[in-house]
């Protein structure tokens, strides 16, 4: 969705002199919203992380949770779901990084 099909759909509230004091959405678009912000926010993360380690050693995701399980750590405990296919971990950090 582009900036200006939501500005298209938001609607605002105003006070008796007519300025803007609040927007309002439809609940979906809100949903779709936080979505995107919350894409944008970890894409940002992704990106510094990998600039930040760049030299340094990572696994792929089957062999981190091999040896998470061996060190007697479930890593899909409380659900955390895993990374998408492809992607891989740090060692140091265990941190995701899609690869």
């Amino acid at each position: 969705m582009s900036v200006s099909e939501v500005l298209q759909q938001a609607q605002f509230l105003v006070d008796a002199e007519g300025n803007k004091k609040a927007v309002v959405f439809d609940y979906s678009l809100w949903e779709e919203l936080l979505t995107l912000l919350e894409d944008m926010e970890d894409a940002e993360e992704i990106r510094r992380l990998r600039e930040a380690g760049e030299n340094e050693e990572s696994l792929p995701w089957e062999q981190a949770k091999e040896e998470l399980r061996g060190q007697g750590v479930d890593p899909l405990v409380r659900g955390n779901s895993p990374p998408r296919r492809g992607c891989r971990v740090s060692r140091s950090s265990a941190v995701v990084f899609s690869g």
